[in-house]
Order: structure tokens, then C-alpha cells, then sequence
């Protein structure tokens, strides 16, 4: 019974979702890293007093939320050809952006939402130590509401990593296009795809564990 179980499918897809499921975390971290640095500079976009910033900021961030992720996908990839742009965009590269960019949006309102939820007494306090409005930012109120976005952060990551499977349109090797070029060469798409669905959650159940404890020991 083992040796049947070691010889079936379940067993004989791993080597080929293995590699398919480093391409999804690395292309969940790229994206997210650019798209942290997008969606804080968004998202205190969206607090400046000078409206026309707000606006812009606000605009991208309604833009992104209210259209498929997919279509974002497509947009960049089969939409930017080199007639509009002069160049064509690789899968891989376009799998960052597209991750990068509609991540942002939704990492600008966490990032807002942090920052708004710091109390104004702490904006006094800075100023009555005699920092600047930047100094206060950096020193007194980032560091606190970054401490608030780490629980919304991390669900972010997990809803871009599953978010990565989209990109099976444009063939890149992520884990759910390895799981698909597989059965489609095997015909056993019971197995492989109970094996993709194991291997999302050998990754999903451990980044909400630690964040679990995360927040506990920050006492978020």
C-alpha cells in the first residue's frame, strides 16, 4: 500500500511543484516589497493637506481596488506591447508589477489607516519637543503605526500569494501553471490539484501561525 502511494500521482507531481511553488513566494515577496514601498508613499499621499496629491493618490488607489486583478494582469502584459510603449514586458517582470502595483493599493489604506489612528497628542508631542513635522513622522508616529499594519500586512501577504495563481494566463511557472502542465501531460488533475491546494497551504497556515504570535508579542 505505501509502495502503491509512493508511485502514485500525488508523489510523482511533487518535483514538478516544487519549483512551481518557490516562483510563487518569490514572486509574493518581490511584488510585496515594491509594492510596500508604493503603497506608503500612496498611502501618506492620501494624508497630505496639499489636495492635488490627495487626489492623485486617492484616484490610483480607487483605480487599482475597483478593477479585476486580472485585468491588471492582462493590462500589463498584452495591453503595453511594444507599439505603446516600445518595449514588451517578460511574464516575470510583469508578474512583479502587476503584484506590486495592486498590492500598493491596498497596503495605501493600511498605511493610512495606521497613520490616521495615531492620536494627535503624539503630533503635539513632537512639535512641543521642537521636531519638525518630518522628525515627528519618522520618529514618533511611524514606528507606532507601523506596529498597527503588521496584522493587515500580513494578511496582505497571504492574499497575494493565492492572488499569484492568476498568473497561470500569462504562463508563468508559479505553482498552480505547474500543477496544470502536469495533469495536462498525466490526465490526473484529482491528484495534482489536491497537491497544489497541500502546498498553497503549507505556505499560508505558517505566515498566519507567525503572525499569530507576532502580534501577541507586540501586543497588537
Amino acid at each position: 500500500m505505501i509502495d502503491d502511494f509512493l508511485n502514485s500521482h500525488y508523489i510523482k507531481v511533487l518535483p514538478d511543484l516544487i519549483p512551481g511553488m518557490g516562483w510563487t513566494l518569490g514572486l509574493t515577496l518581490a511584488g510585496l516589497f515594491l509594492g510596500f514601498i508604493l503603497g506608503a508613499i500612496v498611502g501618506l499621499g492620501r494624508l497630505s493637506r496639499f489636495k492635488i496629491i490627495s487626489g492623485i493618490c486617492s484616484f490610483y488607489v480607487e483605480v487599482v481596488r475597483g478593477t479585476p486583478m486580472l485585468a491588471q494582469i492582462l493590462f500589463i502584459y498584452a495591453g503595453l506591447t511594444r507599439d505603446v510603449i516600445g518595449f514588451n514586458i517578460d511574464p516575470i517582470t510583469t508578474s512583479i508589477i502587476a503584484i506590486a502595483i495592486n498590492a500598493a493599493a491596498y497596503i495605501a489604506e493600511i498605511v493610512r489607516g495606521a497613520v490616521y489612528s495615531i492620536e494627535k497628542g503624539q503630533h503635539e508631542a513632537g512639535r512641543a519637543l521642537g521636531l519638525s513635522e518630518k522628525q515627528t513622522m519618522r520618529y514618533i508616529v511611524w514606528p507606532q503605526a507601523f506596529k498597527r499594519m503588521i496584522p493587515p500586512l500580513g494578511n496582505q501577504f497571504v492574499i497575494s500569494l493565492k492572488d499569484t495563481s492568476l498568473l497561470s494566463v500569462i504562463a508563468v511557472n508559479e505553482l498552480l501553471y505547474a500543477g496544470k502542465q502536469y495533469y495536462n501531460v498525466t490526465y490526473t488533475p484529482f491528484q495534482t490539484l489536491i497537491m497544489v491546494c497541500l502546498l498553497y497551504l503549507c505556505m499560508t497556515i505558517p505566515a498566519s501561525l507567525y503572525l499569530r504570535r507576532l502580534e501577541r508579542k507586540l501586543d497588537v
